[in-house]
This record gives structure tokens, C-alpha cells and sequence, in this order.
């Protein structure tokens, strides 16, 4: 159906066709807030830590773009999009069933990577069927809505075990040393996993395709060989839009991949001066870190919608360029907090970054890219996201020692100066748009 045809929504179909997102991204948040920590219960060393963050950029990088090639021609009695939504989510629930009852360190690494695939599975179909439903004038709207249920889904799986442990001693652990407060916040997430997914496919349907575009689909060969040249030609044809994003979402997502795996370890160190994984200080700190990251993203879910005029109003590159650098201050002085409502107050910054970095950038993406290769270029998109936090697990334990002083808040003043060199990159994106939409999409 061409976009000048599409139905309008209601913003509560909107809402509908986006609660997937949120079972999607509580698997996320949940992965965010407890890798870390669960690492280091199984004995890693901070030093090699991102290492085993490895799974993320690498599923992504090989996953996306080639989930997104064949979404795009897919021809099913579900839709193109669909398919993959169901399998990614199975996937991801069975691996979140499981991740707490790891016995080693190796064992949690090597379901990461199976759980990474699930999400990567479901993740890039899941933007470019939001491009494909909404008309050209709703996608500010549909991103946005998106963004804040990433920040809604991700307050609530970062707080699960700080609320549960309101029932269970934290100090109960299972038999790996694991606390059953976060192996129970696992079981929530395998089953928002699948439930959520369901229900908007059930409530938002694809829309199906006119005879045009199933000709068109029908007449491309699902071949490796075939999937990989378009993929090829994709790059080549790449928008200036989407190149020009490349050096910010470098900044951006390498800095947020460093908050994510050295948080909890900085708090330990600045609010009570341990290093120690096995004590209960650590135990407390890596708690801390959860509500902050719940704090941090309910005011994302707060900020996107209160973005969705700003965008309108002024665009989503200059809002962008202000969430980014709102995010980079925070986290210089993230290390220097030493009490809470300082931290909360921080976390205002982190979560307008956040916010930003999942709705504005899609939204600048959509109106720059053609209808037919939604998914192929929402696949690729990913790489811009993988590639850096790739880049971040070789680099970090090479300077971790050497240039940051074995100190984990060194590691998180980094990701500051990195989240603000992101927004001086995004000053210099074109926002050139290929197809007719409003100044705010574009």
C-alpha cells in the first residue's frame, strides 16, 4: 500500500501496535541492569568485561541487516514483518528462562549471545513495520511512542529486583550466587517477552500488500546470494541522512555501552569505596545502579512524549543535539556524586540522552529512506549501533588499565566526553528527505 493510502491511527492503536516494544525492551533492560553484575558474581574480571559483552554488537551486526533483506521480501499468510517477531520472541524468552541458572561464567556468556539473536531477530522487523503501518505525518508520533515505551519497559525491569527484594532478602542467592530476586525478575521477562509481542500483532495487523508490491517481492529471489547483493546495494545507495549519522551513533553508543557495563562497578567504588564483587556493598551498589537506571528511563518515557512537540516544533536533529549533550554532562559528573537525590538529579540528563537516542534518530531516518527497503535499511541502521559497541569491547580492556587507571568511574567520565562529542557530530547531519513529509520527520 503506497504511504499516501495508509489509514490513519488513533494514538491508542498506536499505543496497541507498540506494547511488543515493551516486552522487547524489558528484555533489554533486564540484560542492561544485570549482565554486569551477574558477571561478576560468576567471578569475571572488570578488566575483561566487556568482552563478554561481545554478544550484542556481534548478533546485531550479522543478524540486522539480513533479517531486514529477507522482512522485506517476505511473502507469508502473517505478513512480511510477523514471522520474525514470533521467533525472535520465543527465542528471547526461552534464554531469559534460563540465564539466571547459569553455573559458570561461560555458560551466562554463551546465553547472552542466544538471547542477543532473539532480540536482533525481533528488533529490525519491529522498526520497519512501524515505518511501514503509520502514514508519512504519524511517524514522529509512532517513534516517539516507541522511545517511551523503551523508557517505560527498562524503568520497570531495572527496578524488578530492587521491588522484589522488598519480599525476598537480597542476600538469598541460589546455588551459582546469584540472588533469586534477579533469577525471579528473569521469569517476568520470558513472559513479557512472548505475551507482548502477540498481543500487538493480534491488535495491529500488517497491512496487507497491494498486488504491485507482491509482484514485486515475488520476483526477487530469497537467495543467499541475492539477500547479500542487496544489502551491497543498499549501502552503496545510502542516503546522506543516514551517512551523515554515523559518526554521532559511533559517539553515542559507544559511550552508552561503557555506562551500562562500568555503572554499577563506579558506585561501588564512589559510594562505598569497594572493588570487592562478592561483598554486600557491591551487592547494594549494583541495587542503586538498578534504581537509578529505572529513574533515568521513566524519565525517558516521560521525555519522548514530551518530545513529540518539540520535534514538530523545532525538528528532530536540533532536539537531538540537546538530549545528547543534556546526557554527556550527566555522566562527567556522574563519579563525583556521592549521595542520592545528587545521582537522581544526574539521571534527569541520562534519560533525555536516552529518550533522544531512541526515538529522534528514527525519526530522522524514516523520511530520508525508501518505502521498499524499509527493513533493509532499518537492518543496516543497526550496524551503526553494533559497530560501535564492537568497537567498544576490543578497545576498553586494551585502555582500561593503561589509560583509565583500573577505575571504573575513569570509564564513565569517557562515556561523557564521548555522549557530547555525539551531539557537536550531529550538528553536521543533513537532514535531506527523499519523500514528502513535514519538517519535524524530517
Amino acid at each position: 500500500m503506497e504511504s499516501g493510502m495508509k489509514p490513519r491511527l488513533s494514538l491508542a492503536r498506536i499505543i496497541e501496535m507498540n506494547v511488543g516494544f515493551f516486552g522487547l525492551q524489558f528484555s533489554f533492560g533486564l540484560q542492561q541492569a544485570n549482565m554486569g553484575p551477574i558477571y561478576g558474581y560468576l567471578g569475571a574480571d572488570e578488566a575483561k568485561m566487556p568482552l563478554l559483552w561481545l554478544a550484542g554488537p556481534m548478533t546485531g551486526l550479522i543478524i540486522q541487516p539480513l533479517i531486514g533483506a529477507l522482512s522485506d521480501r517476505t511473502l507469508s499468510r502473517f505478513g512480511r514483518r510477523t514471522p520474525y517477531f514470533l521467533i525472535g520472541a520465543l527465542l528471547c524468552s526461552a534464554c531469559l528462562w534460563a540465564m539466571p541458572h547459569s553455573a559458570t561464567l561461560w555458560m551466562a556468556a554463551g546465553l547472552l549471545w542466544l538471547l542477543d539473536a532473539g532480540n536482533n531477530v525481533t528488533m529490525e522487523p519491529y522498526r520497519a513495520y512501524v515505518a511501514d503501518r503509520l502514514a508519512e505525518d504519524q511517524r514522529s508520533t509512532g517513534f516517539l511512542t516507541q522511545s517511551a515505551f523503551t523508557g517505560l519497559a527498562q524503568t520497570l525491569s531495572y527496578l524488578a529486583p530492587s521491588l522484589l527484594a522488598q519480599m525476598i532478602d537480597r542476600n538469598v542467592l541460589d546455588a551459582n550466587g546469584i540472588p533469586v530476586v534477579v533469577r525471579i525478575a528473569f521469569v517476568i521477562g520470558a513472559v513479557l517477552s512472548l505475551s507482548t509481542i502477540v498481543y500487538s500483532v493480534v491488535r495491529v495487523p500488517e497491512l496487507p500488500l497491494s498486488s504491485d508490491e507482491r509482484a514485486r517481492i515475488a520476483g526477487t529471489p530469497m537467495t543467499a546470494g541475492a539477500t547479500l547483493r542487496e544489502i551491497r546495494d543498499a549501502i552503496v545507495e545510502m542516503p546522506p541522512t543516514m551517512r551523515g549519522l554515523a559518526v554521532a551513533m559511533l559517539c553515542q553508543w559507544y559511550a552508552m555501552f561503557v555506562y551500562w557495563q562500568f555503572i554499577a562497578f563506579a558506585l561501588a567504588r564512589s559510594l562505598y569505596a569497594t572493588a570487592d564483587h562478592t561483598s554486600d556493598q557491591f551487592r547494594s551498589a549494583a541495587l542503586i545502579a538498578q534504581q537509578l537506571g529505572a529513574f533515568y528511563n521513566f524519565v525517558a518515557f516521560a521525555g519522548a512524549l514530551a518530545l513529540i512537540p518539540v520535534v514538530r516544533r523545532i525538528g528532530a536533529r536540533a532536539a537531538h543535539i540537546g538530549c545528547l549533550a543534556a546526557s554527556g554532562l550527566a555522566m562527567l559528573l556522574v563519579p563525583h556524586a556521592t549521595a542520592m537525590p545528587q545521582l537522581l538529579a544526574l539521571m534527569v540528563g541520562i534519560g533525555l540522552g536516552w529518550a533522544g537516542m531512541m526515538g529522534n534518530t528514527y525519526v530522522m531516518l524514516a523520511g530520508a529512506i525508501p518505502p521498499a527497503r524499509n527493513g533493509i535499511y532499518m537492518g543496516i541502521f543497526n550496524m551503526f549501533i553494533v559497530i560501535p559497541m564492537l568497537i567498544e569491547t576490543l578497545t576498553m580492556p586494551l585502555m582500561y588499565d593503561a589509560l583509565l587507571g583500573s577505575d571504573p568511574r575513569n570509564a564513565v567520565t569517557l562515556a561523557g566526553m564521548l555522549m557530547l562529542t555525539g551531539a557537536l557530530a550531529t550538528v553536521f547531519v543533513q537532514t535531506i528527505k527523499i519523500r514528502n513529509c513535514d519538517n519535524a520527520d524530517c
